[in-house]
């Protein structure tokens, strides 16, 4: 009788054990999942900046068209990218096409005072350090759920119910190292 409890206390401990690893990588997906709407959410209140930015741009700088063309074809590619690695370059080609658009700004004294383009720029700026730190917590949370599907003995758990490795959102080397500049 007393190997049957011992048996049975053997059984129970697998069973709380495979169901806490079990809900520790569900949870921790479901974290990376709500980290990543963060991301994109802050993502479509850039888009919905940028527009209104162009307009401002293009009331005093006419003649700059391949600017405006740029910034607008790398909004919509970013708007468009699906996965990952796409999603990263989009928004590193659309943060080089921000920096050209502010550049060409700076050879207008006029705009650079205009309220309503130091408005954008402020919340661009405001937008541009809430992706930063929402890309913060999603690769935290990333990093979190991938040691734990690498891990002994939980991988064990993730194999059985499939739980796969989730990729972080990484900048480019050189995006990374170089804040856009947008203060004039």
């Amino acid at each position: 009788m007393l190997i049957l409890y011992i048996v049975l206390f053997i059984v129970l401990i697998f069973v709380l054990w495979f169901a806490g690893s079990y809900n520790g990588l569900v949870k921790r997906k479901n974290r990376a999942k709500e980290a990543w709407a963060d991301i994109d959410v802050q993502l479509k209140r850039r888009y919905n900046l940028i527009p209104n930015l162009v307009k401002t741009v293009k009331g005093y700088a006419t003649h700059e068209r391949e600017v405006f063309q740029k910034v607008t074809e790398a909004r919509s590619r970013a708007m468009g990218a699906q996965g990952m690695e796409e999603k990263a370059k989009a928004e590193n080609m659309l943060t080089n096409t921000l920096k050209s658009l502010f550049a060409v700004a700076e050879n207008y004294p006029d705009l650079k005072a205009s309220q309503n383009f130091l408005e954008l720029q402020r919340e661009l700026r405001d937008t541009e350090d809430k992706i930063q730190a929402a890309r913060r917590f999603y690769n935290t949370n990333v990093r979190d759920m991938n040691i734990k599907i690498e891990s002994v003995p939980s991988n064990v758990v993730a194999k059985i119910f499939n739980f796969k490795k989730m990729e972080l959102f990484e900048l480019e080397e050189a995006a990374a190292r170089e804040t856009p500049k947008v203060n004039f």
